[in-house]
C-alpha cells in the first residue's frame, strides 16, 4: 500500500529502538506524562462536573429557586399572589410559607433552629424534602396541625423519638417588655436526612398553626421552582417587579450561590493548571526529537541527497513526535473516562481500607465523590493535548531541516 515517504520514514523512526537509551527513556517519559495529564484532566473536571450535579439535583432539591417575602405584614391577596407567580413564564411551581427563629425544649436539652411553615399540598411543587423523610412524612403535617418534622440530627440531640412531644418556645412581640417566651407543645411526626447544615438548621410545621401562633390571616412568604436554575435571581426579580408589595427577594444564588462559584474557579483553575501539566509533558517531545535529530543527521544528509525536500524532513519528525502525542492523547483518553466512570466505587474503595469518611455528610451535603463524564471535554481535551504535542515538533523539525549533508558525510573542506 501505498504511504508517502514522510509519513513512513517518521513511523519507522517512532517504533525504532535508539542507539542511545537515554532518548528511548525521554520518549516514553512523554508518553506517559501526556497520558497521565490528559486523564488526571479528564478525572478532575468529572468530579467538578458531578459536584455541579449533586448540587443542582440533591441541595437545589431541598431548598427554595426563589423566595419573596413581604417586608412588613403579609400577603394580604396570597391567593392572587400565588396565580401570579405560577403564571409567570419560566415558574414550574409556588407554594406559601412563614419563616420563625424559635428554640426547641426537651426537658433540659434545647436548640434553636429556623421552623419553616409550609402548606403540605404545595410544597411537592417546590422542594423534594419528603424524599429524605426517615419517618413520617408530609401528610402527618396535614394530618395534625400541632405536628413537626425536625432532622435526624435535631432529634437526636434533644433525644426525641417520633410520637415524642417537644415545647416550642418563641419572644414575645416587641410591644410586650419583660414576659417569658411564650410555650407551644408539638408532636414530633417525622424525622429527615438531607445531609449538610440543614439537617441542624431547618424544622417544619403547618402553615395554619404559625398563622394561629402569629395571629396573622396570610402567608408572609412565597416559594416558588424555576425552569432554570441558574436564571433564579433573574426570574425572582421580573416575578417581584409584576407584584405591587414592598418585599425582599431571595435566591439560592444568593443563599447557596458561593458553593456553585467555587465549583465553577476550580474548574477554571484545574483547566489552566492540569493544561499546564499536559504541556510540559508535550514538550518532553522536544527534548525527544532535539536528540533524536542529532543521532539521525547521517540519515538526514543521505535523504537530502537524495532528493528529499525541507517540508519532507521537516514531516518525518512531526510525524514521529505527532505519533508519541497521539499514542499519550488516546491512552490519556481512555484511562481519565475509565476512572470517572468508575470513581465513585474507587473512592469508597479507599475509604473503607483506610478506615476513614473523607466526605462527611453531617458537613458537606453530600458523603461521597460523584462524578459525571462530560464526552464533549473528554474529546476537546485529547484535541488540545494532541495539538500540544504537534506544535513541540516544530523548533527539532525545523532544525532537521536545516542540516547540510556536505557537512554531515564529510565531502566540505
Amino acid at each position: 500500500m501505498f504511504r508517502p515517504l514522510s509519513l513512513f520514514v517518521g513511523l519507522r523512526y517512532s517504533k525504532a529502538k535508539h542507539k542511545n537509551k537515554f532518548v528511548s527513556f525521554i520518549s516514553m517519559a512523554s508518553i506517559f506524562g501526556i497520558i497521565l495529564g490528559v486523564a488526571v484532566l479528564i478525572v478532575g473536571l468529572s468530579t467538578m462536573n458531578g459536584f455541579e450535579k449533586a448540587l443542582r439535583d440533591q441541595l437545589l432539591s431541598v431548598i427554595p429557586h426563589a423566595e419573596l417575602e413581604v417586608v412588613e405584614g403579609d400577603f394580604k391577596n396570597e391567593k392572587d399572589v400565588l396565580s401570579k407567580v405560577r403564571e409567570h413564564p419560566g415558574v414550574v411551581g409556588a407554594s406559601p410559607y412563614i419563616v420563625m427563629n424559635a428554640l426547641l425544649q426537651n426537658n433540659i436539652n434545647m436548640k434553636a433552629l429556623q421552623m419553616r411553615a409550609i402548606n403540605p399540598d404545595t410544597e411537592t411543587q417546590v422542594t423534594a424534602v419528603e424524599k429524605y423523610i426517615k419517618q413520617g412524612g408530609w401528610e402527618l403535617l396535614s394530618g395534625a396541625e400541632n405536628s413537626i418534622i425536625l432532622g435526624e440530627p435535631v432529634a437526636n440531640q434533644l433525644k426525641l423519638s417520633v410520637g415524642d412531644t417537644v415545647t416550642l418556645l418563641l419572644p414575645q412581640p416587641s410591644s410586650v417588655k419583660l414576659r417569658a417566651p411564650r410555650k407551644f407543645a408539638f408532636t414530633l411526626t417525622g424525622t429527615f436526612k438531607m445531609g449538610g447544615q440543614v439537617d441542624t438548621t431547618l424544622g417544619f410545621i403547618h402553615i395554619n398553626k404559625a398563622k394561629q401562633i402569629l395571629g396573622v390571616k396570610h402567608a408572609t412568604g412565597i416559594a416558588f421552582k424555576v425552569d432554570d436554575v441558574l436564571q433564579a435571581q433573574t426570574l425572582a426579580r421580573e416575578v417581584a417587579y409584576s407584584i405591587p408589595v414592598y418585599m425582599y427577594v431571595k435566591s439560592w444564588i444568593t443563599s447557596q450561590g458561593y458553593l456553585y462559584q467555587d465549583i465553577q474557579m476550580v474548574k477554571s483553575l484545574m483547566y489552566v493548571i492540569l493544561l499546564l501539566v499536559v504541556a510540559v509533558a508535550c514538550f518532553n517531545i522536544v527534548s525527544t526529537l532535539v536528540m533524536a535529530v542529532n543521532e539521525k543527521r547521517g540519515d538526514i544528509a543521505i535523504l537530502k541527497t537524495m532528493g528529499a525536500n525541507k517540508w519532507s524532513l521537516r514531516a518525518i519528525f512531526m510525524v514521529q513526535g505527532a505519533f508519541n502525542g497521539l499514542v499519550g492523547s488516546i491512552f490519556g483518553a481512555l484511562l481519565g473516562t475509565y476512572l470517572s466512570l468508575n470513581l465513585s466505587t474507587i473512592f469508597a474503595a479507599i475509604e473503607n481500607l483506610m478506615g476513614r469518611k473523607f466526605l462527611s455528610g453531617d458537613i458537606y451535603f453530600i458523603d461521597y465523590l460523584p462524578s459525571q463524564i462530560d464526552y464533549q471535554q473528554v474529546l476537546v481535551i485529547t484535541v488540545v493535548a494532541f495539538v500540544m504535542s504537534v506544535v513541540a515538533t516544530l523548533y527539532p523539525a525545523w532544525t532537521a531541516s536545516n542540516i547540510e549533508p556536505a557537512k554531515e558525510l564529510g565531502y566540505s573542506h
